[in-house]
């Protein structure tokens, strides 16, 4: 299992195997150079931030390295040890569906408990165990419903059938249809209240019989 620390470190290991420092990382990625600073890996609110997948993505090849490589860090393992003989293999990286936001509404798309179903999915890559890659999707952000938060075209990483916790930022649907991205406030046997994103929207408080699905969003390209 990833996580916030594993994939900074993988990160400040990327660099050092390149003789840089995180920002020299970063400077030639064409990245901002106080991108990887670690003072910019916790927002002022005390909320985690996270390396978007287009950095990463930037950071491989500016170093000519490979997915493998970097989830053979996140892991903490050495960086050829993807290609080394041994039992079990270190995970593996591959697709996961993706789907816009505008779309996730429409029927077809999701089954009963919030899992990936039926036609018309995209594909993104995403480093994650085959285990972990299993049970997650992406959402790609439209419009500026979620702002300052997640902005267009940010990319959300949701995993169904996580527990969820008060303050976790969640993705849920309704009965109805309507999905949206919010901060799950309070949840009880009757009734889901959650905090919006985007200050100008109104807070929700849904009775649970009027909810479908709710899932855990554990990461976002920012």
């Amino acid at each position: 299992m990833f996580s916030h620390e594993k994939i900074w470190n993988a990160l400040d290991r990327l660099a050092e195997t390149n003789q840089l420092s995180p920002s020299g990382l970063a400077r030639r990625a064409g990245l901002d150079p106080t991108a990887f600073n670690k003072s910019k890996r916790v927002g002022a609110d005390g909320r985690l931030r996270w390396p978007s997948t287009e950095s990463i993505a930037k950071v491989l090849d500016a170093t000519g390295s490979t997915i493998e490589q970097f989830v053979a860090f996140v892991n903490n393992l050495p960086a050829d040890s993807y290609s080394m003989p041994q039992g079990s293999f270190p995970p593996q990286t591959s697709s996961i569906p993706l789907l816009g936001f505008a779309r996730a509404g429409a029927g077809g798309f999701f089954d009963d408990g919030g899992f990936p179903a039926g036609q018309g999915w995209d594909l993104v890559h995403f480093p994650a165990s085959d285990e972990r890659r299993a049970g997650v999707y992406a959402l790609e952000v439209q419009g500026e419903s979620m702002m300052p938060l997640y902005r267009d075209g940010d990319i959300l990483i949701v995993e169904p059938g996580a527990q969820i916790r008060r303050g976790d930022r969640v993705v849920v649907k309704t009965r109805e249809g309507e999905v949206m991205a919010k901060v799950l406030l309070r949840q009880t046997p009757r009734a889901v209240e959650l905090l919006s994103l985007n200050p100008e929207h109104p807070n929700r408080s849904l009775e649970t019989s009027d909810v479908e699905w709710i899932a855990r969003i554990i990461w976002a390209s920012q």
